[in-house]
This record gives structure tokens, sequence and C-alpha cells, in this order.
């Protein structure tokens, strides 16, 4: 495991969850936490921006699939933030844009410690398998908000599968470019020396 890494457990009354994260890995995925479209996004999330994710999660479907999403989002995010340390030597900004058949999303980070979400796009359908699709939207959110970034995130299209999956491969490829380290820095990408 690489020094750029992190196991978070969170325990609530809705959910029990295990996320580990390596920021510097290959991409593989072990991911279970009971939404099949959920699962295949977090594996997508891996695999394309080559970070090692396993992630299980127990949490109370029977009533609906927020707060699985939502929690495993801050867990993420928590994973992220623990695993980037003080963020030193990386690119901190990126911009990607995505397209999956008449879908296309874009995702624009900093990683910088600030966490604020903006978001500008609807959903054409209203879910996917067991899957809400404005839950996609909640989920950048709240990744944003536990793993200090700054994150635009926007999609169009006519599937909401494809504009659900298009997002997550955009937000994935815009960190992974932002979480490399620059070889040319040493030290924080700010001039306040900080993030």
């Amino acid at each position: 495991m690489s020094e750029r890494a992190a196991t978070v457990t969170r325990e609530t009354a809705e959910t029990s969850i295990e996320c580990a994260l390596e920021i510097d890995g290959t991409g593989t995925a072990t991911v279970d936490t009971g939404i099949g479209f959920f699962d295949h996004m977090l594996t997508a999330f891996a695999n394309h921006g080559l970070f090692d994710l396993e992630v299980t999660c127990d949490g109370d479907l029977e009533i609906d699939d927020h707060h699985t999403v939502e929690d495993v989002a801050i867990a993420l995010g928590t994973a992220l933030d623990e695993a980037l340390g003080d963020r030193s030597g990386i690119v901190r900004y990126a911009d990607r844009r995505v397209p999956l058949d008449e879908a296309v999303a874009g995702a624009v980070v900093d990683v910088s410690g600030r966490p604020r979400f903006y978001f500008d796009g609807s959903f054409s359908q209203e879910s996917i398998g067991g899957f809400t699709s404005d839950m996609a939207r909640h989920f950048g959110e709240s990744l944003a908000m536990n793993a200090g970034l700054t994150l635009h995130l926007e999609v169009t299209g006519e599937n909401a599968h494809h504009e659900v999956e298009a997002l997550f491969k955009a937000l994935t490829r815009a960190l992974d470019d932002a979480t490399r380290l620059d070889e040319r820095r040493d030290g924080t990408p700010s001039t306040k020396g900080t993030l």
C-alpha cells in the first residue's frame, strides 16, 4: 500500500461502512453496497481514476437508497482527505469532460481543502434500477464537503444511465488528474504555503 492511502469506518443508526482508498493504485475495486448500479459506479470510479477502492455498506435499503449513497460518499470523501494529507506536491486543479453515447458530463475540481459544490443539469429518468438518479448529484456534493474539494459538475443527455455514468467518470478522471504528484513541485501548490 502506498503512503497516500486511508481506511475509514463509519457507523450510524442508518449505515455501517468500511471504506479503504489508495490514491496511487491500479484501479481495482471490491464494492458491495447492496445497490447494483451504485456498485457499478464505484467500480467505474476506481477503474477510471486508477484508485484502489474497497467499500462495504450495510444500509437501510428497506427505506430507500439515500443514506447508503450519502454515507458512502462521506466515508470516501473522508478517506480521500486523509490519504492526501497536507496535499504537498499535487497538481491541485483539473477539468475533465466525458461522453457516454448522447450524454456528456463535466467535472472541474480544485483540491483546495475548501469545500464547495455546484451542479448544472438534470437526469432524464428518475431512477436506474435501485439507484435514484439525483443521488449522483448528492454523491458529488457529499464527497466534496468531506474531501475538501471545490467541485463543479455538469451533465446533459437523454438517458439517465448514460448521464450518471458519464458524471462518475468525469469526476474520477478529474480527481485522478488533480491528485497526481507533480514532479516539478516541492511543497504545497498555493502562494499561501498551505491548503
